[in-house]
């Protein structure tokens, strides 16, 4: 599960959006004494009161005043200055200032409407400063838990309650909520001062906006406090909340959920009773929710139900959960997306559920998800993404779909991302060892649709094991498929740049496992003479006229090194007994080299001059020397030298310089098509590579069933 869901497992703050309204405070009343200055003044009201005793106060006045504290506590830049200013004293003996104590009973019993639209202003006021975390305990060790329980206690249960004890209910549920929010003292405090029972009995009040607000409470409080959720599903809570989750009314069932969340949240014992008592059907009714919030919940609970026993999974799935969690993954919402992708990771954990996600549509979705540019959402593709490999019937169609490419071209964020991805990809692989597999995979391969037809050969090129390499490429054609990708004029650029990158992999996978060494080290000469008697007059028997200058040389290290010298002095050549010789087309230090690799057999090819050398060991069969050219020149290689350097390979038989400049194109595709159209992968671009491909696909083609045929010999063998 990803990183946020903790976050959404959270109780929320009450926002009090129904009750708010405009503010009557603004800063910019100019005929209204400053805020400070007015939320004293109303304390001071406050107080007196409080000495005077609920039998001499004026209700009114007093009524009036906790309104105005609380319009003040609306804006919450102005919740500090109303607590320095001693609201908070002020304002928690309100909470019981208009009740007597029984004589018959403990109970608290209400006297006035007044008393109890005073009750509904405190409630409101501390609920509103509870909204700064630092200002919680501050409120609650002015004993404000024992006043709200006490009120909730007071009017559990009525049928329907009164209006205005029903604001009394709602808005002590609600400043419980805020004062318990993310306060694990607090929520542990409100248990031991007997808030759960009242609240939980509430849940059934007949007022929805009541049971709704006893809900968000619970909801608070369940999160991450074990004792408290024991408590609440042993005061009975989990049947109504249950009923709850099939209400039409959108607040009741989102907040119903979110606390069954919570309660189940990393409490394996509570999930059990919660799917004993009938959750499953109605919170995979709530994934068609119009509430957007009640479905990622919905999605989220899902999820934490698939591991509560192995066959939950299927269970889920069977009663219709998968249509509309693939529905979710392509809502515009993305915490909508990050929960049906988390829920759908889960059930594809079972092979039977793994098929039927695929066979729903959930793959493309899930795939473009793995592309977005989210932690969340890439981590729980992902995971389901991997989940769906596991089942041989999913391979052909993962590969269909493009998943093979898409997932290894997939930007990931983080490395857990990156480790799954990974493993998704050898699942791949190693599925596709199996022959019967290979085979659906290769029937693919040749189809009418030509993009089913793209993405299998490059998935192959990419996933396919080293020993099916030559059926698949060469028996099976797919080299020219995947050749004529990259030399298509008019390719749509991604569709190139894919196979480009996958012709690049299987020209790794041919030189890996049929290794060819294009560039040995130069033999020992036979007659080594070394460095000293190169251009040494001592004992020369022949002299080369190079630009005008004398090179003295020693016929027998000329005819042990090279058949043209060979012929040369052996021959009916005019040179056979010429004492000096002109070299007219090689330049002095271009001989130089050439003769220095004679005498010793080794020589340091300077970039500035390979191609010359190159020349020249071309024309006197110097094999070795011209591969020390090749890879000089093929290290050297730029885009703006790639077309003539290939044409010098063809021009000089120079098959390994021939080779290097395909690697190479093949490795610079965007440079190359940016280059050549102007702007990146544009359709000039891309005709421009395919122009130069198409000119070196003979070679590459030959080289490839050349080494593919070699291994497949030394297999046999």
């Amino acid at each position: 599960m990803s990183a946020s869901s903790d976050t959404e497992r959270k109780g929320h703050k009450r926002k009090l959006a129904d009750t708010l309204g405009p503010s009557a405070v603004q800063r910019e009343d100019s005929s209204a004494e400053p805020e400070r200055c007015q939320a004293q003044r109303l304390t001071i009201a406050l107080q007196d009161a409080l000495r005077q005793g609920p039998d001499h106060a004026d209700r009114a006045a007093l009524r009036r005043a906790a309104h105005s504290l609380a319009e003040l506590s609306k804006n919450e830049e102005l919740v500090d200055v109303v607590v320095e200013a001693g609201a908070i004293g002020a304002t928690v003996p309100l909470l019981s200032f208009f009740h007597r104590q029984g004589e018959d009973d403990c109970s608290m019993e209400p006297t006035t409407s007044n008393g109890e639209e005073v009750e509904k202003e405190a409630c409101f006021v501390l609920g509103l400063l509870a909204i700064k975390q630092e200002h919680q305990h501050r409120i609650a060790d002015a004993g404000a838990l024992p006043g709200l329980v006490n009120l909730l206690q007071q009017y559990a249960p009525l049928s329907p309650p009164p209006s205005v004890a029903a604001s009394v209910i709602r808005r002590a549920a609600d400043a419980i909520t805020n004062l318990a929010h993310e306060n694990g003292i607090i929520k542990s405090r409100v248990r031991s001062e007997g808030g759960i029972p009242p609240l939980v009995t509430l849940l059934e009040s007949l007022d929805a906006k009541v049971a709704r607000a006893a809900a968000g409470a619970l909801r608070t409080l369940a999160f991450k406090n074990e004792e408290n959720k024991n408590q609440i599903v042993e005061c009975g809570a989990l049947p109504t909340l249950i009923q709850m989750l099939r209400s039409d009314d959108v607040g009741l069932h989102y907040e119903a959920v979110g606390v069954i969340g919570n309660l189940v949240h990393s409490s394996q014992h509570i999930k059990r009773r919660v799917l004993d008592d009938g959750a499953l059907q109605p919170v995979i009714g709530l994934l068609s929710s119009k509430c957007h919030e009640s479905q990622r919940e919905a999605a989220l609970l899902l999820g934490q139900f698939a591991t509560a026993e192995p066959d939950y999974k299927a269970k889920i799935v069977q009663r219709g959960a998968v249509p509309p969690l693939i529905v979710m993954l392509r809502a515009p919402d993305a915490a909508l997306k990050e929960m049906a992708a988390f829920a759908l990771g889960r059930l594809a954990q079972n092979q039977d559920n793994q098929a039927g996600i695929v066979q729903n549509g959930g793959l493309d979705p899930l795939i473009d998800l793995v592309e977005s540019h989210a932690e969340s959402l890439q981590h729980n593709a992902a995971f389901a993404l991997y989940g769906l490999a596991d089942n041989p019937d999913n391979i052909a169609a993962i590969i269909k779909a493009g998943g093979a490419q898409r997932l290894q071209n997939a930007e990931l964020i983080a490395q857990a991302s990156k480790d799954c991805v990974q493993k998704t990809v050898k699942r791949l692989e190693d599925k596709l060892q199996g022959k019967v597999l290979l085979k659906q995979t290769l029937y693919s391969m040749h189809s009418t649709d030509k993009l089913t037809q793209e993405r299998t050969v490059t998935a192959l090129a990419r996933l396919a094991q080293a020993s099916d390499l030559q059926t698949i490429f060469i028996k099976r054609q797919g080299l020219d498929i995947l050749v004529s990708l990259v030399t298509n004029h008019s390719a749509d650029p991604d569709s190139q740049r894919e196979a480009t990158g996958a012709l690049l992999e299987l020209v790794k996978k041919a030189r890996s496992i049929a290794p060819v060494d294009f560039v040995p080290v130069p033999q020992r000469p036979q007659v080594y003479l070394g460095e000293q008697y190169v251009n040494n007059p001592m004992l020369s028997d022949v002299t080369f006229l190079v630009e005008g200058r004398q090179f003295f040389a020693h016929r027998i290290a000329l005819l042990a090194s090279s058949d043209t010298f060979r012929a040369m002095f052996d021959g009916n050549y005019i040179e056979k007994d010429a004492s000096s010789i002109p070299i007219p087309n090689i330049r002095y230090t271009v001989f130089h080299a050439m003769m220095l690799c004679i005498y010793t057999g080794v020589c340091e090819v300077e970039s500035d001059m390979a191609v010359e050398v190159l020349q020249a060991a071309d024309q006197y069969m110097l094999e070795g020397l011209k591969r020390l050219c090749e890879q000089a020149i093929g290290n050297s290689l730029t885009t703006h030298s790639l077309e003539g350097m290939w044409e010098l390979s063809e021009q000089f038989n120079a098959p390994a310089l021939g080779h290097q400049c395909v690697i190479f194109a093949l490795q610079n595709y965007e440079v190359i098509t940016a280059e050549r159209g102007g702007i990146a992968a544009s359709f000039q671009g891309v005709a421009a590579f395919a122009t130069i491909l198409d000119r070196m696909s003979s070679a590459l083609k030959e080289h490839i069933t050349d080494q593919l045929a070699k291994h497949a010999a030394e297999d046999t063998t």
